[in-house]
């Protein structure tokens, strides 16, 4: 599947890695209901259309994908990612990563950078506001913490751009950068607990 949610929950979870606990209700019927959302929203981007369509995603679904389907898109050194869709724009997300393969790639910036104090497999969350307008998305981020220490917006970036690096792509995800977004996607909506993709 080109256009996959797990490759864009993971961008605006990232951007959207993105700060709840996946919500126990998410079950594989779940996961099957966005692949098969999935599928419609791909076969629709190949219509031409006039009139917009709308598609419905929860956060529920989109949890549920990331649990059970999402392995192979997820990056080696991240796991249980979570996405919470907090209404009015805003999104948190939230996975375990680690922190060691990290640091065994950067130079210590000096004495008081956080990650001398940091190993391991933690939790990283980050929360901010998505906007989206003529098929063109950006993620304003508000905060961003390990273990639920804040960290400065830097530290996030570097984070997010190692484990978001392809070979098509080698310095990985800039979360301040605007994103095209796929499949004729014009707007995406965030409302409490969903997200309605309009085509």
């Amino acid at each position: 599947m080109r256009f996959t949610l797990a490759g864009a929950a993971f961008t605006v979870a990232t951007a959207l890695t993105a700060v709840a606990s996946p919500d126990i209700r998410a079950t594989k019927r779940d996961a099957q209901v966005l692949r098969e959302k999935v599928a419609a929203i791909t076969a629709e981007a190949a219509k031409p259309s006039k009139q917009g369509r709308r598609t419905t995603v929860t956060e529920n679904e989109v949890n549920a994908y990331l649990a059970y389907d999402a392995g192979d898109q997820i990056p080696v050194g991240v796991v249980d990612p979570a996405v919470s869709i907090l209404g009015e724009g805003r999104l948190s997300g939230r996975a375990v990563v680690d922190l060691d393969a990290f640091r065994r790639q950067r130079n210590p910036t000096s004495i008081f950078d956080p990650m001398n104090y940091l190993s391991g497999r933690l939790p990283v969350a980050a929360s901010g506001v998505l906007t989206t307008k003529e098929g063109v998305g950006k993620f304003l981020l508000e905060s961003a913490s390990i273990s639920s220490v804040p960290i400065p917006k830097l530290l996030l970036q570097e984070l997010v751009a190692y484990y978001s690096k392809t070979p098509q792509n080698p310095s990985g995800i800039n979360i301040d950068d605007p994103f095209a977004l796929p499949v004729k996607i014009r707007e995406i909506r965030v409302e409490r607990g969903q997200a309605i993709i309009v085509q």
